[in-house]
């Protein structure tokens, strides 16, 4: 098992390129039951400062290696239980380098169900089978098989015999982890996936309905929407190879050079293995590979775009309305001030020419004239093109400055509904929690977001068809980085936040806030180990993670570590400076004073690494302060376009909404987003449009098309 473990160290620092070292440190914290946010934000000085991103990888790599290991055991176990475990078949097993690969390895050992050769080999034709598979020169096929003939077994005549012993080479052929690999691999290089039409009627997926595409060359959104297609049954499916000379391969390693009469039934039998079994079992596989492929790689793009979304930066100290458009059942309204809190809740009814706008635009009026309104946030759902005329319309009239933004309420029903929406606004509809929520994402789209599934938002591609256990996974994992790398307020902070700071679940969570409740406001980080079920493991994980921005210690409202408060009180002492000066702010020149410092002598003195001094020194002079805030802010409008005030070769600004295989979809307030195709993203070549974007970059692009009929907008962010 030692050895097993060195040899995951070995691969990992290959594959990762990192010291060994490196892989080891990481290996323990990991063991040692260390978060990841803990591991990449604390932990630098053991891993190199591997950044949270890689640290995950890292992890799912390791947890593959180690269940491949395990595998590997099973196998050999599994074996050599049936007694045939050899020497060559041991090393092939130790060799694996993947599950695909035991797999095929296995596979002759499997417990079988009932087949063409288990029959066979009940009717003993097994060494018949041997006989003809060693192709003697010399060796009378017909006449060894005529001995074979048992009425009672129903073997009639020599053809029953020899049909049997080739079901029986068939299938040993198949079971050959050789072979297998061979074909897999050169029908993944060589081989062609094509789709048809299966019903007569047109669909989304027309695309497809005649369609080859060599597989080396497919996109994950293609494999994805050929799956989805073949599954609601629009589509038919098949790989295709080179039969004729995938064939020729096996006849060529079973058969010799001069063919004995016999040789013609191995090439009988080859050629019914192939079509029968490895063909068919080859494409599953070849098939699964790529929807594991497009999978993984969706995910990827989901968790950026999720990323991206989260960390928008919050419109802070506004009063916002919450606008959820409807039709029949109206909109609805709620304001919020400046810390979430509800002031005022309605419903007016605009969107429909049987409303009665001009009371609608008298309630909207008072609510924001009652409530000093400063933003009103839509919700980009059904009728919200109509609902951005009208609020449009009566901010103009406004006596003070009134401005609007468009805002992707994505989940924000899913939220509504929930549980944790009920114990929040008990005294609210489904529909008024909604509004709250759309006004809430505004001020804080984290916040409010963490309160949603993260597989609800609406920011991927073919999300429903996903692995939905990987799916959670890596966006939980993605939602976990964004809470700890923006820090949380202990005092404000709801339990769907906390429950994602590193360390703490959504037991503990609640029993923070409920302590909070019962106690008051957190003075200090350390009051966190009275709260019940969060211990000493728990507080090391989450307490550089969470701030209290009014408490008794100063380091509390930074990211500095508590087991670093000694080395950064003795770092400031050190440079002339006092916790005052940095509750005033009174530090900026700290960098210049260190930087005549040896820097390396001094951390020693510490106690504490390099990395780990700068990064005091970076929390320090970010005390209190928002990461988000340094990011663009979102785009508030006043006045509205529509997609018949487009022209070719305006330039607008506009927000991206959504990132994907082949382009972006950009917000620039017409209603209907805009396609950026990737061609169309940067003058230098991209391989995917998460080079250059994410959900919620401001950009500036050029109108190249407008489809009024398709409610297609085509733009380029080339030379704008």
């Amino acid at each position: 098992m030692e050895n097993s473990e060195n040899n995951i160290i070995i691969t990992l620092s290959k594959e990762f390129n990192l010291q060994k070292y490196q892989a080891e440190n990481t290996i323990e914290l990991i063991d040692s039951g260390n978060t990841i946010p803990f591991i990449a934000r604390y932990r630098k000085e053991k891993t190199g400062s591997l950044s949270d991103e890689v640290l995950r990888d890292f992890f799912a790599r390791l947890t593959y290696l180690r269940n491949l290991d395990e595998r590997k055991e099973e196998i050999m176990h599994l074996i050599s239980e049936q007694e045939v475990l050899t020497d060559e078949i041991r090393t092939a097993v130790e060799k694996a380098t993947t599950i695909s690969e035991l797999d095929d390895i296995y596979r002759p050992f499997r417990p079988k169900r009932r087949t063409r050769a288990s029959v066979a080999r009940e009717k003993g034709l097994a060494t018949l089978s041997k006989l003809i598979i060693e192709q003697k020169k010399d060796c009378n096929i017909e006449f060894e098989a005529e001995k074979y003939i048992n009425k009672d077994k129903e073997i009639n005549t020599i053809e029953d015999a020899i049909s049997g012993a080739m079901d029986i080479i068939a299938e040993d052929v198949s079971n050959r982890a050789d072979f297998r690999g061979y074909i897999r691999q050169k029908t993944i290089n060589t081989g062609v996936l094509k789709s048809h039409s299966a019903k007569d009627e047109d669909s989304v997926y027309s695309l497809y309905y005649d369609f080859c595409e060599p597989i080396k060359k497919l996109a994950n959104h293609r494999i994805l929407a050929i799956n989805r297609g073949e599954k609601e049954g629009y589509l038919t499916v098949k790989i295709e190879a080179d039969e004729e000379s995938l064939i020729d391969y096996i006849i060529k390693k079973l058969t010799p050079k001069q063919p004995s009469p016999s040789t013609k039934y191995v090439v009988m039998a080859v050629n019914d293995s192939y079509k029968r079994l490895i063909a068919p079992s080859i494409s599953t596989e070849i098939r699964n590979i790529l929807t594991e492929q497009a999978e993984d790689d969706s995910i990827k793009i989901f968790s950026k775009n999720l990323s991206g979304l989260l960390l928008q930066p919050p419109v802070k100290g506004k009063i916002v309305m919450g606008f959820d458009p409807g039709y029949r059942t109206g909109c609805k309204v709620a304001v919020v001030d400046e810390t979430g809190k509800v002031l005022d809740t309605n419903v007016v009814y605009c969107t429909l020419p049987n409303h009665d706008t001009d009371k609608a635009m008298q309630i909207i009026t008072d609510m924001i004239n009652k409530n000093n309104v400063d933003i009103v946030s839509i919700g980009n759902g059904t009728a919200s093109k109509e609902s951005e005329i009208f609020i449009s319309n009566v901010i103009k009239t406004l006596p003070k400055k009134v401005y609007y933004v468009m805002t992707n309420e994505a989940g924000a029903s899913v939220y509504s509904a929930s549980k944790l929406a009920t114990e929040e606004f008990p005294q609210y509809d489904v529909s008024l929690r909604s509004a709250v929520s759309i006004a809430r994402r505004v001020q804080d789209p984290l916040s409010e977001l963490v309160k949603i599934d993260p597989k609800s938002i609406g920011v991927g591609q073919y999300q429903h068809d996903m692995n939905q256990k990987h799916l959670g996974e890596a966006l939980g994992g993605v939602v976990e980085n964004c809470v700890n790398s923006v820090g949380v307020d202990l005092n404000t902070a709801s339990p769907s936040l906390l429950s994602y700071v590193a360390g703490i679940n959504k037991t503990v969570s609640k029993n923070i806030v409920t302590y909070r409740e019962e106690n008051g406001k957190f003075s200090t980080r350390k009051e966190l180990l009275k709260v019940p079920k969060l211990g000493q493991k728990s507080f090391e994980q989450c307490a550089g993670f969470l701030r209290i921005t009014d408490g008794t210690n100063v380091l509390d409202n930074t990211s500095v570590h508590p087991e670093s408060y000694k080395a950064a009180k003795g770092l400031l002492s050190y440079l002339g400076y006092t916790e005052d000066d940095v509750q005033k702010g009174n530090i900026s020149d700290i960098k210049n004073k260190l930087s005549t410092e040896n820097v390396p002598i001094l951390a020693e003195k510490l106690g504490i690494g390099e990395i780990t001094l700068n990064d005091i020194v970076d929390s320090l002079l970010k005390k209190g302060r928002d990461p988000r805030e340094e990011l663009e802010q979102p785009i508030l409008r006043s006045d509205i376009l529509s997609m018949d005030d487009l022209k070719p070769g305006m330039i607008l600004t506009g927000t991206v909404r959504n990132v994907i295989d082949f382009g972006a979809f950009v917000d620039i307030g017409v209603h209907q987003d805009g396609l950026v195709h990737i061609s169309e993203i940067s003058d230098k070549y991209i391989k995917h449009p998460t080079e250059v974007l994410s959900v919620g970059d401001i950009v500036n692009v050029r109108v190249l098309d407008v489809d009024s009929k398709k409610k297609r907008i085509s733009l380029s962010m080339k030379e704008v």
